[in-house]
């Protein structure tokens, strides 16, 4: 560990739990590197990722943005190219692309595409699952061709996506250490009550064990009563 983050873990307990607003206040204090430090919230659930009725997988609307700028690769149909690049796609997907993808191109954030677009992306499929690049249904970026643009606009506009992995936790990007106290108050809350609202049935117990906030290189805040 660096000689900052040393510094930074004895600014506050790391074995004790913060109000949410205490924990912002911690983490911004220790957001000092030299480039704009990503605002995650990590939250260890009480799920069985081994059974698909416990999977958590959705997206949030960012009411104030990633504060990241969203590459966004758009697949489709013939004659709506005209309609994603209007709502802000900076690539639209076709014969070319594919090819650059599958010789190993991946200069974009996300994609987006209509469903008999599906078909034609499948050759790729290996290539962009597991960078989780993928579009889903599940995940809001199979669309009918009348939402495009919408699902576009958002995206640009800060919709993030969260998925659990293998271990049951989840990591989500919820700002940068340049927002103000109160944008980033106003993401994380949207953040929480998504992820509160995925709760799955098939889990009895505690849902939320444990929630860290953190920033890319500072150390975690445990966060007290998001359960």
């Amino acid at each position: 560990m660096g000689k900052r983050y040393v510094e930074a873990t004895k600014t506050f307990d790391r074995q004790t739990e913060y109000p949410l607003e205490d924990a912002v206040d911690l983490v911004l204090n220790n957001a000092k590197a030299k480039f704009d430090e990503t605002i995650e919230l990590h939250f260890r659930l009480g799920i069985d990722p081994r059974h698909s009725d416990q999977q958590i997988r959705t997206t949030v609307m960012l009411p104030n943005g990633t504060g990241n700028t969203v590459r966004v690769l758009a697949f489709v149909d013939e004659g709506q190219e005209s309609v994603a690049q209007e709502a802000g796609a900076d690539i639209i997907g076709n014969d070319e692309v594919i090819g650059q993808i599958r010789d190993g191109w991946l200069e974009f954030d996300t994609t987006v595409a209509t469903p008999p677009m599906m078909r034609k992306i499948g050759p790729i499929a290996r290539i962009l699952g597991p960078r989780g690049l993928m579009p889903s249904p599940k995940a809001g970026t199979v669309v009918p061709v009348d939402d495009i643009a919408r699902v576009i606009t958002e995206l640009k506009a800060g919709r993030v996506e969260f998925r659990n992995d293998k271990t049951a936790n989840l990591h989500i990007p919820c700002g940068k250490a340049s927002f103000t106290r109160e944008a980033l108050l106003e993401n994380l809350n949207a953040v929480i009550t998504a992820v509160q609202a995925q709760r799955p049935d098939a889990v009895k117990g505690q849902y939320i064990k444990r929630v860290v906030l953190t920033s890319s290189m500072g150390p975690g805040v445990k966060v007290e009563g998001i359960y």
